[in-house]
């Protein structure tokens, strides 16, 4: 496509986009709306509409992410806190929620992740979690219970980002069961069409 073309089509798309999303958005908003939370690495095309600090891995606005909002939305989100996903600079229960849309597949300890996220959060943590069948990882193997075990238990890291895990609605349920979490609800997919799931999940109940 043609750079005006693609000038032209790209409102377009954000429209469609923007139509296909609020269901979802109408779903995050009926537990998170009104209350005052974090989100780990928001972004403008994907906007909430919440009132949470963006906490991210990167302060720059020109990382290819930063890049990639501005092309899709016109404009960035500023970073509020930088720090790990699963290192939080914040006391116990000290915030509504939590709330990561297609950010924990990238954490090599997912489990930290929500371990963290359970720890600052009061009232839920909010997930939305790509399906390995409606993706690019379509033809990866799942992900094993046994090999995140493995992960935290030996403190695993890499500043490598990648799709470190991939899950079905069904293998997440397993993980959250592990950790004690207690899923208030969800969504699988997260709206029509939709390449995810989304769980709201009780915050303070992990292990």
């Amino acid at each position: 496509m043609s750079w005006l073309g693609r000038n032209v089509a790209l409102p377009l798309l954000r429209r469609r986009d923007a139509w296909r999303r609020r269901p979802l958005r109408r779903f995050v908003n009926q537990y998170l709306g009104g209350l005052e939370g974090i989100e780990i690495g928001a972004a403008a095309h994907n906007d909430f509409g919440l009132n949470a600090i963006n906490v991210d891995l990167y302060e720059s606005m020109d990382t290819v992410y930063k890049q990639a909002e501005r092309e899709l939305a016109g404009w960035a989100k500023p970073v509020d806190v930088v720090a790990p996903a699963h290192v939080l600079p914040l006391e116990d229960d000290s915030v509504d929620f939590v709330l990561a849309s297609h950010v924990i597949e990238h954490v090599p300890d997912p489990i930290a992740a929500l371990l963290e996220w359970d720890r600052v959060a009061r009232r839920y943590v909010l997930l939305v979690v790509p399906h390995r069948d409606r993706t690019f990882d379509r033809d990866r193997p799942l992900t094993p219970l046994s090999e995140l075990i493995e992960r935290h238990e030996t403190g695993f890291g890499s500043e490598e980002d990648r799709h470190w895990t991939v899950w079905t609605y069904e293998t997440f349920l397993e993980l959250c069961d592990h950790l004690g979490l207690e899923v208030i609800e969800g969504r699988d997919p997260d709206r029509k069409g939709g390449e995810g799931f989304a769980l709201v999940l009780r915050a303070g109940r992990g292990t």
